[in-house]
């Protein structure tokens, strides 16, 4: 036990970055029990590690992931550390630790003057513990960094986020202000490469290899031991991303996909509905109400733009990039879906239509409501909105 309290006292001691996640004043903190879930390399520790800095009372970081935990419950260490004076305990790798629900439901029913802070990188591990802890946990997802967060970063800035009305009605001068101050096509170019996963901090040079290999353990790590799934479905998974990473805006013809991948169409249906769920696909359906994973996407996205040049063994797809910049960016706050006319529909109210400078509003012409999304351009006029300013919606 010594020794995880060194560790604990160390990791409070490490420098920590000063901007804060935009998830930081959307968590309630002073609920007892906070979940927080989220792909691998986004930045779970570094928020939990600024959180507890925070606070005066006793506290302890405990990663579960510390071999201690291969011999050792959890639930009895909590209880030695609550006879000790502890109330705050921040539980982070918890998927790799088998009894973690189980123990946490007990240790949060018997302390009701504890507060417990659990983060983890298997969404689907976590999500399958979570059914015992529906009632206690208040749960959040954390991003990776936004475009917004990127440039904060980047030039040691403390800029707002833009609420979506804001930027329909006043783009033009949003991105004004913006634009005066930084090169922000450079910068969006940099994001679209580079920016999504806070580790690209540490060097451009291997952030790839560093995506690649994360990419792997959730795909290898986190879903193959969760759904018992062969190694053959896993190799399947991996073929899947690299066809989709190829491809212009991919609509699925799953029958095809199945015959390439050589099984069932219920297991290619299977095998999205687990990519989506562990952040490295987002499938776009035309309702989100009463979806199954039988049900066929209309189309498939990567689940962040870096993804695509990381993956790709050609230079991506410009549409498909843009496409994926807009869904990734809006669907953290918004509900979005496929509209009849235009790429996007979002909270049923608002159409889309996403492409590059010369792109006209041929297609939402006479749709109500009806935007263009726009790359390469630093300020827009009427419909026609930068497509990087809806990377400052969170």
């Amino acid at each position: 036990m010594n020794r995880l309290l060194t560790i604990s006292e160390r990791k409070l001691q490490t420098s920590l970055p000063e901007s804060v996640r935009y998830l930081m004043e959307k968590i309630d903190w002073n609920q007892r029990l906070i979940m927080i879930l989220g792909h691998r390399g986004v930045g779970k520790t570094t928020l939990i590690l600024q959180k507890m800095k925070t606070v005066i009372e006793k506290k302890v970081y405990l990663s579960l992931d510390d071999f201690y935990f291969e011999e050792n419950r959890l639930i009895l260490l909590i209880e030695e550390l609550y006879k000790l004076g502890y109330r705050h305990f921040y539980l982070d790798e918890a998927h790799r630790y088998a009894h973690w629900s189980t123990d946490l439901k007990s240790i949060f029913d018997n302390h009701d003057d504890a507060f417990f802070v659990v983060s983890g990188s298997s969404i689907l591990e976590l999500k399958k513990g979570t059914a015992d802890l529906s009632r206690r946990a208040a749960v959040y997802h954390l991003a990776g960094l936004s475009f917004r967060e990127y440039i904060n970063i980047e030039k040691n800035e403390n800029l707002s986020q833009i609420s979506l009305s804001k930027i329909l009605e006043n783009h033009h001068q949003e991105s004004e202000k913006l634009t005066d101050r930084f090169d922000i096509l450079q910068l969006f170019e940099q994001y679209m490469k580079y920016g999504y996963y806070p580790f690209s901090r540490t060097g451009n040079e291997l952030y790839y290899s560093r995506l690649l290999e994360t990419t792997h353990l959730v795909l290898e790590m986190d879903i193959g031991p969760f759904e018992e799934i062969s190694y053959k479905t896993v190799r399947s998974m991996k073929k899947l991303l690299y066809i989709i990473s190829e491809s212009v805006p991919f609509t699925p013809n799953v029958s095809k996909l199945a015959e390439k991948l050589e099984t069932s169409r219920n297991t290619v249906l299977k095998i999205l509905d687990m990519l989506q769920q562990a952040q490295i696909l987002n499938l776009l359906y035309q309702s989100v109400h009463g979806i199954s994973f039988l049900q066929k996407p209309e189309k498939i996205y990567l689940q962040n733009p870096n993804l695509a040049f990381a993956l790709s063994s050609s230079e991506p797809n410009v549409g498909n990039l843009r496409e994926t910049f807009f869904m990734n960016q809006v669907q953290i706050s918004h509900q979005v879906t496929l509209p009849k006319f235009g790429d996007f529909m979002v909270d049923d109210q608002y159409v889309f239509e996403i492409g590059g400078p010369n792109k006209t509003a041929q297609q939402i012409q006479g749709i109500p409501n009806a935007y263009l999304g726009i790359d390469q351009i630093k300020i827009g006029s009427g419909n026609k909105i930068p497509l990087w300013l809806f990377g400052f919606l969170y």
